[in-house]
């Protein structure tokens, strides 16, 4: 069993539980998995708070969601080539070993990443609002 915290589109955050990730995705793709306080199919995996391990080994402890957004944020423009809407194109050439081996981020739309599924293509869908640089 795995939980994952939810956002619908209307900003109603919720924890749900699954037998696997896949089941989340599953449900998700069915149009059965919905809000429960507002019914809204638009669902979402949203960030959680967690603790995080300084390079000291001693425990951060209370990251706030902002906080814990910007390190992402961060981690993925340090370590990901940002190929945008060419993502699903450039995740295939790399999984079909046409272009080099890299980490890449970008946007797919539904119909992409079930298109890369199909493929085997191995991919981490990590739904981030908008850059908060404050």
């Amino acid at each position: 069993m795995i939980a994952f915290d939810l956002i619908c589109s209307k900003g109603h955050k919720f924890e749900c539980w699954f037998k696997d990730a896949a089941s989340y995705e599953e449900q998700k793709n069915a149009g059965i998995l919905t809000c429960p306080y507002c019914n809204d199919a638009h669902v979402e995996k949203t960030l959680s708070s967690f603790a995080i391990k300084k390079s000291d080994e001693k425990r951060r402890e209370g990251v706030t969601p902002l906080e814990a957004l910007r390190l992402v944020h961060d981690y993925l423009d340090k370590n990901f080539e940002d190929v945008g809407h060419e993502f699903t194109k450039e995740a295939l050439k790399i999984h079909y070993g046409m272009s080099e081996e890299r980490n890449i981020k970008g946007q797919a739309t539904p119909d992409q990443e079930k298109l890369l599924q199909e493929e085997g293509v191995k991919f981490l869908k990590v739904p981030l609002p908008k850059r908060l640089d404050n």
